[in-house]
């Protein structure tokens, strides 16, 4: 038995209270998603939200990163908060519930509890959003709380004054109702992680409940149950998990290639730019600027366009249009540069002008290709 009988007059809830011991999880819970939001903060992701590309460094869910093995994502994204208002919501509504909840169940239960509903949230999210969503947040594990907490006050009802039983179960029960009507409405939030966490919260409220002396709803045909209803909810989520569209690794790939490829161009304008003051200062011939615009120019792009031939990137990955336009890019100027030599070395001044305006315009079309390529790759987030 989880306690002792309660004293005439007392109530349940009183006699929860009056336990020995404070609520160390819920502490360290606050403290560890306030540190990992200031540590954020050291990397750029602000006081608002920013880039999705940042939670996802540091472990946010997202289906084609989560659906690459990194299943992982399930449990950090429970600890990553978009912005200081999600922050500050979140650890309000831990404070609120964590404070009854670890005293009702007990520190160690609590946190199986706390977790289980937050990586329940997330694969309920996950598959519901068909993994198209970033996603992070401390909330499907908290929708979980008060899921434990209104299966606690129905289940211990005789055992509560009406006030308590009103104050606790309809309390519960009316945030879950608000903060998930909300959620319909605000495209941010991430409705799929609450009503998750919540669900999974109540089941695994009734399986860690603790016995208290008296009358109690909870019994062994009531946990199992409870027991086989969730289990049955989470492997039909888990077979229903969506392939990723494509995978995260391969997209990082690219990115990797892309940035790669742009430090090259930049370096190749800078050479170009050197050979252009040394010829304008007499330092070489026109048949010496031929041979330096074929070795510093031609072959390197001939370099960069043999890289990205490598990669090997998935057409589906969102990077994959960028990559090519780049290695259009690099044939272009690749092409331009022999030209531009070739008219170089034999002197011809229509062939100079014409490959100057070719290496221009492919230099412009990339640019523009590149800034709306950028805004494409983005994937949206909820919190």
């Amino acid at each position: 038995m989880d306690g002792a009988s309660t004293p005439e007059g007392e109530t349940l809830l009183d006699h929860i209270r009056a336990r020995r011991g404070g609520i160390p999880v819920t502490w360290a819970l606050i403290a560890v998603n306030t540190l990992i939001f200031l540590a954020m903060l050291r990397s750029g992701a602000g006081f608002w939200y920013r880039s999705s590309d940042l939670y996802l460094a540091w472990g946010a869910n997202y289906g084609p990163a989560t659906g690459d093995g990194q299943w992982w994502r399930l449990g950090t994204a429970m600890f990553l908060h978009f912005g200081l208002i999600h922050l500050g919501m979140n650890m309000l509504a831990l404070w609120d519930a964590g404070r009854l909840a670890e005293k009702v169940f007990g520190s160690i239960r609590f946190l199986f509890l706390y977790l289980g509903a937050g990586l329940a949230g997330n694969l309920f999210s996950l598959v519901t959003h068909d993994g198209q969503t970033v996603s992070g947040g401390a909330s499907g594990a908290i929708f979980g709380l008060y899921g434990a907490l209104l299966v606690f006050a129905w289940c211990h009802r005789r055992r509560l004054h009406p006030a308590e039983f009103r104050w606790l179960f309809w309390g519960a029960g009316a945030f879950a109702l608000v903060m998930i009507g909300a959620g319909q409405w605000l495209a941010v939030v991430d409705n799929a992680a609450h009503v998750g966490g919540f669900m999974a919260g109540a089941g695994l409220g009734v399986l860690l409940m603790p016995i208290f002396d008296g009358p109690s709803s909870v019994d062994w045909k009531f946990r199992s149950g409870a027991g086989v209803l969730l289990a049955s909810i989470l492997t039909a989520l888990a077979l229903n998990i969506p392939a990723p569209s494509y995978r995260w690794s391969n997209e990082l790939a690219a990115r990797k290639g892309i940035e790669r490829f742009l430090r090259q161009d930049a370096e190749i304008a800078s050479s170009w730019q050197a050979m252009i003051t040394d010829r304008q200062r007499g330092r070489l011939s026109f048949s010496q600027l031929a041979g330096e615009v074929d070795t510093r120019v031609a072959d390197r792009y001939e370099d960069s366009f043999e890289q990205i031939s490598r990669l090997n990137v998935d057409p589906a990955v969102p990077s994959a249009a960028l990559l090519d336009s780049l290695q259009t890019y690099a044939a272009r100027r690749r092409d331009a540069a022999r030209d531009l030599a070739e008219g170089l070395r034999g002197g011809d001044a229509l062939q100079i002008e014409s490959a100057l305006k070719r290496a221009q315009d492919s230099g412009r079309d990339a640019s523009t290709q590149l800034r709306m390529q950028q805004k494409k790759t983005r994937p949206g987030g909820t919190k």
